[in-house]
């Protein structure tokens, strides 16, 4: 089953993805910009090859909700994300707002 919902972050509605899948479950929150999402993103294949495509993306693990996805401190950044200044250990929600 695929679930869209809005996902607010500061002053900006953005779309909240589950993805339910057997034993795991894929989250993602986009702008129009870039997402976050659960571990089961690549970031080294963001960063490799497909880095002609410059993905802002960024990458938390242990989550099971979207709010969780949202407080939890992310892991791993694509190399784009980290030129707007989004760092591993800051939130999911404060990567988001930079990428608004």
């Amino acid at each position: 089953m695929v679930t869209l919902e809005p996902v607010q972050v500061g002053n900006y509605i953005l779309v909240g993805v589950e993805v339910k899948l057997p034993k795991t479950t894929l989250l993602s929150i986009s702008t129009s910009r870039g997402y976050i999402m659960c571990g089961a993103l690549d970031i080294g294949l963001l960063n490799e090859t497909l880095s002609d495509r410059q993905i802002i993306a960024a990458r938390a693990v242990g989550v099971r909700t979207l709010p969780q996805l949202l407080a939890a401190p992310l892991e791993s950044v694509t190399i784009e994300a980290e030129k707007l200044g989004i760092v591993p250990g800051m939130t999911g929600a404060e990567a988001l707002l930079l990428m608004v």
